[in-house]
């Protein structure tokens, strides 16, 4: 009796577990089709957000494809800040659905790009109240969507309130407001936010650069803006698309060509795939009598007529046939009426195409993609698996209207020597030889680098040896980062003797370190010891011409005290005060512990009293970083950009 009374209940709740299980099910049969479904979507509500009809975005919301994905790049394609908060007021009326981190970030950024300041206030307000569940804005949310919007008070509150928050601020969170000051002409202020920074021992990046590069330019301070472009390389730091874009278009502006073509020559060497903005400075360049030195780039950059606009080639009649796709998104879209380039995120079709299969590739080309070197390259650089990049780079060679060029090669052999695929690597390099392709000069390094993050210092040093010549003619500066790359792949691969004897025949050759690689070099040997090496190395040091800077002496003491020879530190330490140079405050309180600890409190007490010789001032850090950034380097970078940006009284 029990259990016939309990049977229908039991029946129900087997019935429920199926039900669950089906709903829960994912719909697609693989991740492809769900992100083509979604492209379509998002294409569509991209025209309804441009449509004049009222009622055009409603049909669109109510099918099951809507998530915070589609709604996220929904956002940020919207053409005006009030498309977008009709956006947002619609989905209010869409049931289950609830905002997540990426559509409120995406949303809040662009009420900032369009200096909607009350609006954005009142998302904020609302975000803080919990009133989207877990949606949290953090202080770099607040500091990016501030400085969007141009509304420097509130940059300037946030980021009071964040630096007492945390200990140390981030590169980001300096380049924000540093630039903010500087797109409001504030020279002072911006040139006292680079100082703040790197006395802090923030180390700048290539964003950092761009910063003072196009403050530099704004102001009509061309040369110095290319002398600041000049010592990047020196610095290990990426020379971006944008700084060049930035430094073409001011020396165009200026009919300064002979430096325009340098630049070009510098994109090749730096293998930069030009964006299309650049086509208007260009094609002036050209007519100006430069045909020669532009029409390579102009090609690159002219539109591919087989991309065809969304508005021209939806057509609702060639919908699937499936359950999902059943839903006519293009309900009361005139398509015909605005012309807009098909959606397509590089990084999640990446993602996509994670699970490689025959039924993926069917459905690839189903899509009728029209692949371009620029998007191949996309595509590439967000694929984790050097596996599935390689089956995708395979693939598309053989699609039509496309075939491998410098660009693609290049960027899937970097990819491949990341993950220390030798094989696959010599195959293309193999390819390149006999296509007689002339590598940049940064892909031989990416390489050599790459190489020793995968410890494969063997086959460093056969791109060293053998392969360097695929990028033509190398200037002994190029040749001294060559080596420097080298050097430091093979100290990450623990091969020290081979990283000597090359050291050595840099030396032979004529090319003689910089202060940066041997300043790696030394805080190498430091660290496993080697005493005798490390004074090996000073000694070149001095025989070059060069001294050691406070930071080599920092890093110096920091190996020493992390493999207990905190006598050894002291003697640095001595050495560093008869240079008259002081540590930083957390470098002397380092070796004051490890004096402690190693029982040499003679020798701690001498550190303390000379650091009260200084008033008890240290600076709170030092300029410089290992392998890449010297203290020089940044003084230099800073001299330049506050001499040209504020005028003498």
């Amino acid at each position: 009796m029990i259990f016939e009374r309990f049977s229908p209940s039991k029946n129900l709740f087997s019935l429920l577990n199926q039900q669950v299980r089906s709903f829960a099910r994912d719909p697609f049969p693989n991740k492809l089709t769900h992100y083509l479904h979604r492209a379509k979507l998002i294409d569509s509500i991209r025209l309804a957000l441009r449509s004049n009809s009222p009622n055009s975005l409603n049909p669109l919301l109510q099918t099951r494809l809507l998530d915070s994905f589609v709604v996220a790049n929904a956002f940020r394609s919207a053409p005006s800040a009030d498309s977008a908060i009709s956006f947002f007021e619609n989905l209010k009326q869409v049931p289950n659905f609830a905002h997540s981190q990426n559509t409120i970030f995406a949303f809040a950024t662009v009420l900032a790009k369009f200096k909607r300041k009350v609006e954005l206030k009142g998302l904020i307000g609302d975000a803080k109240d919990g009133k989207f569940n877990n949606v949290k804005a953090s202080f770099m949310n607040l500091l990016f969507w501030y400085s969007t919007a141009g509304d420097l008070q509130k940059v300037l509150e946030t980021w009071e309130e964040y630096r007492n928050e945390e200990n140390r601020l981030s590169t980001e969170a300096h380049n924000i407001v540093m630039g903010l000051y500087a797109k409001k002409d504030m020279n002072f202020e911006a040139v006292e936010a680079f100082r703040g920074m790197i006395d802090q021992g923030v180390i700048p990046n290539s964003r950092t650069y761009t910063i003072l590069i196009e403050h530099l330019v704004r102001l009509g301070k061309l040369d110095a803006a290319m002398e600041v472009f000049t010592v990047l390389p020196s610095m290990r730091i990426k020379r971006t698309l944008k700084q060049f874009l930035i430094l073409v278009e001011g020396f165009v502006g200026g009919e300064r060509f002979d430096v325009v073509k340098s630049l070009l020559k510098e994109m090749r060497e730096d293998g930069k795939l030009p964006g299309r903005a650049m086509r208007i400075y260009l094609e002036r360049m050209k007519e100006a009598g430069f045909a020669g030195e532009t029409d390579e780039f102009l090609v690159e950059m002219l539109p591919d007529g087989r991309i065809k606009s969304v508005g021209s080639c939806e057509d609702s009649s060639d919908e699937d046939e499936d359950e999902d796709g059943n839903d006519d998104v293009n309900e009361g879209v005139d398509v015909h009426t605005v012309k807009l380039k098909p959606w397509l995120d590089p990084k999640a079709l990446a993602n996509a195409l994670k699970q490689w299969s025959p039924e993926v590739v069917t459905i690839l080309e189903d899509a009728k993609f029209v692949w371009t070197s620029r998007l191949v390259c996309k595509v590439l650089r967000n694929f984790t698996s050097p596996e599935t990049a390689w089956n995708f780079f395979c693939w598309v060679a053989s699609q039509p209207g496309f075939s491998h060029d410098i660009y693609t090669v290049q960027r899937m052999m970097t990819l491949l020597a990341r993950h220390g695929n030798v094989e696959l690597v010599d195959k293309l390099i193999n390819k390149v030889r006999r296509e007689q392709m002339i590598l940049p000069f940064s892909t031989i390094r990416l390489l050599v680098e790459f190489y020793g993050i995968s410890k494969n210092a063997d086959a460093a040093l056969k791109v060293f040896r053998n392969d360097r010549t695929l990028c033509g003619h190398i200037s002994r500066f190029n040749l001294m980062l060559l080596y420097s790359s080298l050097l430091r792949a093979l100290t990450k691969c623990r091969r020290n003797t081979d990283a000597l004897d090359i050291l050595d025949e840099m030396i032979l050759n004529g090319i003689c370190p910089d202060i940066q690689t041997f300043s790696g070099l030394i805080y190498h040997f430091a660290l496993q010891g080697d005493i005798k090496t490390v004074q090996q190395l000073f000694s070149m040091i001095r025989q070059s011409g060069m001294e050691p800077d406070a930071y080599m002496f920092k890093l110096l003491i920091q190996a020493y005290c992390k493999c207990q020879r905190a006598a050894l530190a002291y003697r640095v330490f001595v050495d560093m005060r008869n240079s008259n140079l002081m540590p930083d405050a957390a470098t002397k309180d380092l070796l004051v512990k490890s004096l402690w600890q190693e029982g040499r409190r003679k020798e701690a007490v001498i550190v303390e009293e000379r650091y009260e010789e200084t008033d008890g001032v240290l600076p709170l850090a030092l300029r410089g970083h290992v392998w890449t950034v010297s203290s020089e380097d940044l003084t230099r970078v800073y001299s330049i950009y506050s001499n040209s940006v504020i005028a003498p009284a």
